[in-house]
């Protein structure tokens, strides 16, 4: 899987004392997201993130907003699927402590790489099923066609054995 983009802030650069704070619009490139062997893709592809800065003493708190509109295929019946996000992150960043929970994944050497950040924001928003519609029926298990607008006459196939289940027929539980 590609690496995400890097955008990276400098937080050095921002010059904020305690207790200050900065707003930043930025735009970021969002890498296609990859789901269980499938890519969706973020509309637009490089979004206008808004990052809020702040500086309590002893490290940096951040928060990440932006919308962003993914398209892919659906994840029961493979037609188009869309979906509208509102991505929210919240990060913070303490210096001179080891704590991993103090301690953002995303901030380097006072480097904040706002792209790999919005990549793993939007992961983390998207729902566990993608679907072209909320009541998506999937694909037919016999013949693999959709079933959403399918007849359900259409759909009784003969429901023998499986003829690789067949040894099991002859195991005894005793």
């Amino acid at each position: 899987m590609p690496q995400a983009p890097t955008t990276i802030i400098d937080l050095s650069r921002l010059a904020l004392a305690h207790g200050e704070g900065k707003r930043l619009e930025v735009p970021v490139e969002l890498l296609p997201l990859e789901l269980a062997g499938q890519s969706y893709l973020g509309n637009p592809a490089t979004p206008t993130v808004r990052l809020e800065v702040s500086r309590p003493s002893g490290g940096f708190a951040f928060r990440l907003d932006f919308p962003v509109h993914v398209e892919g295929p659906c994840m029961r019946c493979l037609e188009p699927a869309t979906l509208d996000l509102a991505v929210e992150s919240r990060e913070v960043h303490q210096t001179g402590t080891d704590d991993p929970e103090l301690r953002s994944p995303y901030v380097e050497d006072d480097e904040l790489d706002i792209g790999r950040w919005a990549h793993d924001a939007t992961m983390l928003a998207l729902p566990t099923r993608l679907l072209c519609r909320p009541d998506c029926a999937g694909l037919c298990l016999v013949c693999g066609e959709s079933l959403n607008d399918a007849d359900p006459a259409d759909h009784v196939h003969d429901t023998g054995k499986d003829p690789r289940w067949a040894a099991l027929d002859n195991l005894r539980l005793e």
